[in-house]
């Protein structure tokens, strides 16, 4: 068989049509035989089992049935007609029922003969029946039974009105099998296939729609799996070896005066190794001769800033300027406020540039920054305008990449000719799979421990029967010159939603909290960013005691004085987002808490959610039973989910195999980075023919 074969449009297989061919198109982006083979069933059925029907139970799971139609009958209650055929298998009745197709079935389907139908059960009026369902005769069933197991394939409602179903994907798949002499062109090498004892890749395509047994399944599904990951990665680390190779960066030859004199005078406390680590890849990255292309993760408080800041100096020892992105104008804020705090007594100067930074500010400092007198900018997305010109920017960081858009990241390229060095970080750990699927091309560091003396905050569930034990809680902290933060998920009152809003918050918080005895502070989105800094610095500077906010202050707020996180109606946040806010507290030396507010009923998500708040504080183990629960695709958003959209692997269930193609892709490409040995001359050419075409580069950060 020519492998051209498999590239046919999907137009010239028999039983599709114009027609169909469009709607194969259009909505599963089957475009060639190839796609079809491609297009794999999500689950199996026994075809070995049929039900009676008077065995059935009240359940919703899909049955077999041997039998004989008895009669036909039209029914026009209903707003559209259908047609209700009774179904026998003189063991019991049920009724069958169309909505669409009625002149077809009524000219096919023929009084007591016997036929095989397959569907969903439905349960209503006490009575059973099937609607739409598969229907073969029993002759022609038992000479068309492929294999014991029949696989199911995911369908539409348009797809189904045009005879698209479940059937249709088994015949069609198995006329392209039919005249495909049983030869498909092998992608990978021997000694992968020896390696993990593949079967061959017809092997595996035919089993995947037509498994003889359970065991030539389970080693299709491995097989398809691997390829899908393993191709992916080797996309990716050609594109982090491409980069390194096409991509020349500065190079920072030496760590000097501005670095050793921060290390020895300024850094009020001992890095912890994970952080030693960390600045030793970074160093790595800058004495070779590439761009550095890095991401850093570390959780809420485990010391990237310092990371970042000691990065900077370098960049700085070696005449080269800096600068540091923020999503928001308060995380830029802090970053500005504490690095110049850290740089006291060092002759650097530090600027911040935002949406708030007047016309005769940004003058001064455009020309400061042309010039080169500015060595860190730090700011948000004002930095990536047109008019901001540094004299020679060196290294680039990106504090809460999530929050930036693949657009803005590159027009950081365009600040210099040569484009600077990049370290994106998050504070939003990243399961390692789902890391190395989407952030694959980008070498990754972490920093998995906390500087020594951090108290781990103690985090509780209450519900609203607790709330006045809760408020005397707080009254007690207050007492201890301890400050709180209470957090709600909405500015207004939304009539659909039943949980507390901020402004109603605000309200019941003052009337509990006298204004005799006690300051508040409210801060949310839709203030004006003068407004939003006088609150911050009043609760900053210790004027008021509690601060009522939406997530807003979720990232960028450092106010060690501040022990107690309330956050309320808890069960309607994210795993991730209910992390953040508890990285608020404990960044003092006392004992910090996080209480967790909900309703006294809450669905089982929201139960898993709140149990691992309160049974952990690791970040990563937070970001496995999020991605858990809520699968790779929302963890990120919608920015990234091209990359997530697998054909038959699975992020959550499949990490082992994820990690064995990884490997694989790896030792190939440092021993043959250009692919020209012969034994990987398959892997070659099914990597080009996929580069071809692939989305991938459209996501990749």
């Amino acid at each position: 068989m020519k492998q051209n074969y498999l590239f046919t449009p999907i137009d010239y297989l028999k039983g599709v049509g114009p027609n169909r061919a469009d709607l194969l198109k259009s909505q599963l982006k089957i475009f060639t035989y190839e796609d079809l083979l491609n297009f794999f069933p999500f689950r199996y059925i026994d075809r070995t089992k049929y039900h009676k029907i008077s065995d059935l139970e009240n359940t919703s799971s899909y049955v077999q049935i041997i039998g004989k139609f008895i009669d036909f009958r039209h029914s026009d209650n209903l707003k559209k007609k259908r047609l209700i055929g009774m179904f026998t298998d003189n063991n019991g009745e049920i009724e069958i029922i169309w909505f669409r197709g009625i002149k077809w079935i009524e000219k096919s389907i023929k009084i007591n003969q016997e036929y095989v139908i397959y569907g969903k059960l439905n349960w209503f009026n006490n009575k059973f029946s099937i609607i739409h369902p598969e229907i073969e005769l029993l002759e022609k069933h038992k000479i068309s039974i492929k294999n014991n197991l029949l696989p199911i394939y995911s369908s539409t409602e348009s797809l189904l009105s045009k005879g698209i179903n479940n059937k249709l994907f088994t015949d069609l798949i198995y006329n392209i099998f039919n005249k495909s002499n049983n030869s498909f062109k092998e992608n990978l090498n021997r000694v992968i296939n020896e390696k993990h004892n593949f079967i061959s890749k017809y092997e595996a395509l035919y089993n995947i729609h037509f498994p003889q047994n359970q065991k030539l399944l389970s080693k299709a599904q491995f097989r398809l799996k691997y390829e899908e990951f393993f191709f992916i990665q080797l996309q990716f680390l050609f594109k982090n070896l491409i980069n390194k190779n096409k991509f020349k960066g500065f190079k920072f030859s030496k760590v000097g005066f501005f670095f050793n004199s921060f290390y020895k005078n300024n850094l009020a406390f001992s890095l912890t190794n994970a952080q030693k680590s960390v600045i030793k890849e970074i160093r790595k990255d800058f004495s070779s001769n590439a761009q550095m292309n890095r991401l850093l993760q570390g959780d809420v408080g485990s010391g990237k800033t310092i990371v970042a800041l000691l990065s900077c100096l370098i960049a700085i020892d070696n005449s080269f300027q800096s600068s540091i992105i923020a999503p928001t104008e308060i995380l830029a804020q802090q970053h500005f406020n504490s690095i110049s705090n850290s740089l006291i007594g060092i002759n650097l100067k530090v600027k911040i540039l935002t949406g708030s930074t007047t016309k005769k500010e940004r003058e001064i400092l455009f020309k400061e920054l042309r010039e080169g007198q500015i060595n860190i900018l730090i700011g948000t997305h004002a930095i990536l305008e047109d008019k901001v010109i540094f004299k020679n920017l060196g290294l680039a960081i990106i504090d809460e990449q999530h929050r930036f858009g693949v657009a803005q990241r590159s027009k950081l390229w365009k600040k210099n000719i040569t484009p600077p060095h990049i370290l994106v970080m998050t504070a939003t750990p990243i399961p390692r799979t789902l890391a190395m699927s989407v952030y694959g091309d980008l070498d990754i560091s972490i920093i998995d421990e906390l500087p020594p003396g951090r108290i781990p905050v103690k985090t509780v569930h209450r519900t609203d029967k607790k709330r006045l034990q809760v408020f005397k809680f707080l009254k007690d902290e207050i007492k201890k010159g301890r400050q709180i933060y209470i957090v709600y998920p909405l500015i207004e009152e939304s009539k659909k939603m039943d949980y507390k809003d901020l402004m109603d918050g605000y309200e019941s918080i003052e009337r509990e909290f006298s204004k005799d005895e006690y300051q508040i502070s409210i801060l949310h989105g839709r203030m004006k960013t003068n407004d939003k800094n006088y609150e911050m610095n009043r609760f900053k500077n210790g004027k008021t005691q509690i601060m009522v906010s939406t997530t807003v202050i979720e990232v960028g707020v450092n106010i060690p004085n501040a022990s107690v996180m309330v956050i309320e109606s808890a069960e309607r946040f994210g795993l991730s987002q209910l992390h953040q806010l508890r990285g608020r507290v404990g960044r003092g030396s006392e004992n910090s808490y996080c209480i967790l507010m909900s309703k006294d009923r809450i669905s089982n998500d929201a139960k898993t959610r709140i149990k691992t708040m309160t049974s952990t504080n690791d970040g990563f183990k937070i970001a496995e039973v999020d991605m858990n629960l809520r699968g790779p695709g929302n963890i990120l958003g919608t920015q990234q989910s091209g990359l997530l959209n697998f054909k038959i692997a699975d992020l959550i269930k499949d990490k082992t195999i994820l990690n064995l193609a990884r490997e694989d892709a790896k030792n190939i490409i440092e021993n043959d980075p250009q692919l020209k040995h012969v034994n990987n001359k398959e892997i070659k050419e099914e990597y080009l023919r996929i580069n071809k075409n692939s989305i991938l580069w459209k996501h990749i950060s």
